[in-house]
């Protein structure tokens, strides 16, 4: 798939341009390429390096630490847990909210489990989680809000 991305801090644009600035570091240095992001082949049967790598997202309609208005949104990466090891490890996972960038958690192998989690207080349309691994590169999964 398709993508833009920042030069400086790798954060892909899901819109169709550039911006101005990236909303994660600032940076004004931009590249497309073609294969930025790993889709699967076939949805209802992913291969093995897809059950490691395409994440999953639970988005939980009841918050129980914000409260009324709130959405926890959890993502695992891969049906099969990915590994985290100082040679093979996912690197970060990027939120968007309809092609938005929202939110970016670090992850760093040995000592953290390839998932993370946010709080939403936007209802939009689309929410979608772009993990990448530092071998395999981006992976991208997609819910309705």
């Amino acid at each position: 798939m398709k993508g833009i991305i920042c030069k400086a801090c790798n954060l892909i644009i899901l819109k169709d341009q550039s911006p101005e600035k990236c909303p994660l570091c600032q940076s004004t240095s931009f590249e497309e390429k073609k294969d930025a992001i790993h889709e699967p082949g076939d949805v209802t049967n992913f291969s093995e390096s897809e059950k490691k790598h395409i994440p999953s997202i639970l988005i939980a309609k009841t918050c129980g630490l914000i409260g009324d208005g709130c959405k926890d949104v959890h993502v695992k990466v891969g049906e099969i847990i990915h590994p985290m090891l100082a040679e093979h490890f996912i690197n970060n996972v990027d939120f968007y909210i309809d092609k938005e960038f929202v939110a970016r958690q670090e992850l760093r192998p040995d000592k953290i489990y390839p998932a993370a989690a946010i709080h939403i207080k936007t209802a939009g349309k689309t929410l979608t989680v772009i993990e990448r691994c530092n071998i395999h590169g981006a992976w991208i999964a997609e819910v309705n809000l």
